[in-house]
């Protein structure tokens, strides 16, 4: 093994707190020649495992940190380490590396941590003929020798001591890598049955990736359904916006013809303004009839009662109006043909139809037909006329066949009503086809 220019991982621990056992040092010598290589052999303890940057260095004795190491080479790791032989390593020094003086040195195993694991005895390096020179030396340094060998006993005993304590360390790390194995087994057993457990959960979750991936597919081809469908409704979308926008425009003419009718609201509130000032002057009217104040009122309210019921009547004889002259004009087609007829049989009898002694009135002819200044006719010409009448102004309804005296059946009042409608303020007629038209126009009526 060559020296290396990477310095070693080193600590400031204390010697109390290394583990001088756990590597043996073997084949120590006392004293190593100068100027050659020397070989460390060493022993890996059975519970110690070896690091890729654990080294062994060279150490003066008296050291005090690993920091202090004269010179280091890197380990080799063992192959493996359950054979007895890989237990056994030696790493080589090269002479150049090695100190020149003759204090005395020890191998020192450090693993990567920076913590001694293992040191040998101490030797010196120097001359083999050194032993058989003779040796002068004073009294002083004898005792200084002996107080060094006292030294070295002393720290001799405290490594046996410690050697001890390591042993029964030892035993107890072994008692707990016994209990570890055990608990190494159990858990082992344990691995097997969960990694069985995992077999089948592993085959349960590619089922189910399986039937998720089905499912997937379906729900892509749904995803495209979906698609399609939205398209679909984007364009009834669209068709709905135009057909909003018209809606629109047709709110926007409402809001026109709305706009007109307020203004014929404004109108018809400037009439009833002069309205208001017509009831004024009728109000003091009434102050200067104040005598005559309940009669009048009690007068007043049975002539709106009759006039609301004049103008109900009057829109009933407006509305049938049209409907009496159809059958006016019918009946006299019909009296036409009947004097055609007449005559033609008195022409055969040898009579004239003037010398005959019954005429109708005048009156009668004038009151028969309608006043020429009236649009819709006389509506009170039922309340001038007698209450007596003659046979021949009584008329048969030519539908219900029911004879009525009042200028119009029953029977045709309803159908006629059916047909129209009668605005109850202004007397105004609407066909029943135009009840929106009708109803606007009672509406602004109260506005």
């Amino acid at each position: 093994m060559e020296q290396t220019i990477e310095d070693p991982p080193t600590s400031a621990v204390l010697l109390d707190h290394c583990h001088f056992s756990q590597v043996i040092f073997n084949s120590v010598e006392k004293f190593y020649v100068p100027g050659g290589d020397i070989t460390c052999y060493y022993t890996l303890t059975q519970h110690f495992i070896p690091r890729r940057k654990d080294w062994i260095g060279i150490f003066r004795v008296g050291w005090k940190t690993t920091r202090e190491y004269y010179t280091f080479m890197w380990v080799t790791l063992p192959i493996d380490l359950k054979d007895e032989s890989a237990k056994q390593q030696e790493v080589q020094f090269k002479a150049y590396y090695l100190p020149k003086d003759d204090e005395y040195y020890q191998f020192c195993y450090v693993d990567q941590d920076g913590v001694v694991r293992g040191a040998s005895i101490p030797f010196q390096f120097r001359p083999e003929n050194e032993e058989d020179i003779l040796v002068v030396t004073t009294q002083g340094e004898v005792e200084e020798i002996e107080q060094q060998n006292k030294e070295l006993c002393r720290e001799n005993q405290e490594l046996k001591d410690s050697c001890v304590s390591l042993q029964k360390q030892n035993s107890e790390m072994q008692t707990e890598l016994q209990r570890t194995q055990e608990e190494l087994e159990t858990l082992q057993n344990i691995n097997k049955n969960l990694e069985q457990k995992v077999k089948e959960q592993k085959d349960c979750w590619e089922a189910e990736v399986h039937q998720l991936k089905e499912q997937n597919q379906k729900m892509s081809s749904e995803n495209e359904k979906m698609g399609r469908r939205v398209d679909q409704l984007q364009a009834q979308l669209s068709t709905q916006e135009k057909e909003m926008e018209e809606l629109i425009q047709g709110d926007q003419d409402k809001t026109e013809q709305l706009e007109q009718l307020k203004k014929e609201n404004g109108q018809l509130f400037l009439s009833l303004t002069e309205q208001t000032e017509h009831q004024k002057t009728l109000k003091q009217t009434m102050e200067e009839m104040k005598r005559k104040e309940t009669t009048i009122v009690k007068r007043q309210q049975e002539l709106m009662d009759e006039n609301v019921d004049l103008s109900r009547r009057l829109s009933e004889n407006k509305i049938l109006y049209d409907a009496l002259q159809k059958e006016k004009e019918n009946v006299e087609r019909e009296n036409d043909l009947l004097k055609r007829d007449n005559s033609r049989l008195l022409s055969y009898m040898g009579l004239d139809f003037d010398s005959l002694p019954y005429q109708v009135p005048a009156a009668d002819q004038e009151g028969a037909g309608p006043n020429p200044q009236l649009v819709y006719g006389n509506p009170y010409s039922g309340i001038q006329e007698s209450s007596s009448r003659s046979p021949l102004s009584i008329k048969k309804c030519p539908i219900c066949k029911s004879d009525f005296d009042d200028g119009i059946c029953d029977h045709t009042l309803e159908q006629m009503q059916a047909l129209y409608l009668s605005c109850p303020i202004c007397d105004k007629i609407f066909p029943a086809e135009e009840k929106q038209i009708f109803e606007d126009h009672v509406f602004c009526h109260s506005i």
